[in-house]
């Protein structure tokens, strides 16, 4: 996966911690269901989950970590020994095809606002910069025209230019409520898209999972996104 791949699908790397499971009580609108979401968000602890990630001809997969309030690591299968790992201050991306660490410091909250998605402010930001809508009501409907899993749909539609996605669509569980997909389109019209499967909530993951231990043999480069000038 090179630079580019990774500019794409890490806004939604981190909004993958809306996978959690969500009270279906009296929900009548999109914009109550994301007000219930964030509500839920106030005491999540932690996750983990398969995951399976494609953005435009790159197919990912692999097993997903997040704590509260901002930590995140994904350990891939495909391509095999990569990992992405935030600790809420640094970004770390191990590319090992090209024994490569990528390392990007975090000072300013707003450079690298989608790993606030994470949390309940998160949310409350999602609900605040997109107009929430259902795809085709809030009835079941299939997941994808070859699946027959059902899924209640949701359209996040963007209200300033400012955002990097016009669209993102959350595939929900009807039963557990649980996200299934979230489908992000970019200002280009590109697809990226993530899956959950046999997602776990609250299992006590330890902060120390998410403390990259950099192979020797790899090189170093620093602020690879942008240059932190907090620094």
């Amino acid at each position: 996966m090179n630079r580019f791949c990774i500019l794409k699908i890490f806004p939604l790397v981190v909004a993958v911690s809306l996978c959690v499971q969500l009270d279906a009580q009296e929900i009548v609108t999109a914009e109550k269901f994301m007000e219930r979401a964030s509500s839920v968000y106030s005491g999540f602890k932690d996750y983990e989950a398969k995951v399976q990630i494609r953005s435009g001809d790159s197919d990912m997969s692999g097993v997903l970590s997040y704590r509260s309030p901002a930590f995140l690591r994904i350990d891939f299968s495909s391509p095999q020994d990569q990992v992405i790992v935030f600790n809420g201050e640094v970004l770390t991306v191990y590319l090992p095809a090209y024994r490569a660490i990528l390392n990007q410091t975090v000072s300013s909250a707003g450079k690298l606002g989608a790993t606030g998605f994470a949390t309940a402010n998160g949310l409350s930001l999602l609900r605040r910069n997109f107009a929430a809508s259902f795809v085709t009501g809030p009835a079941a409907v299939k997941l994808d025209d070859s699946s027959s899993e059902m899924v209640v749909k949701v359209r996040l539609t963007r209200r300033y230019g400012s955002e990097g996605f016009r669209e993102i669509i959350l595939s929900v569980d009807p039963t557990s409520l649980i996200i299934r997909r979230m489908q992000g389109t970019t200002l280009s019209g590109a697809l990226v898209q993530f899956d959950f499967i046999n997602v776990k909530t609250n299992i006590g993951i330890p902060e120390m999972r998410f403390t990259y231990d950099s192979p020797a043999s790899a090189n170093i480069y620093n602020n690879f996104l942008f240059r932190d000038t907090d620094q």
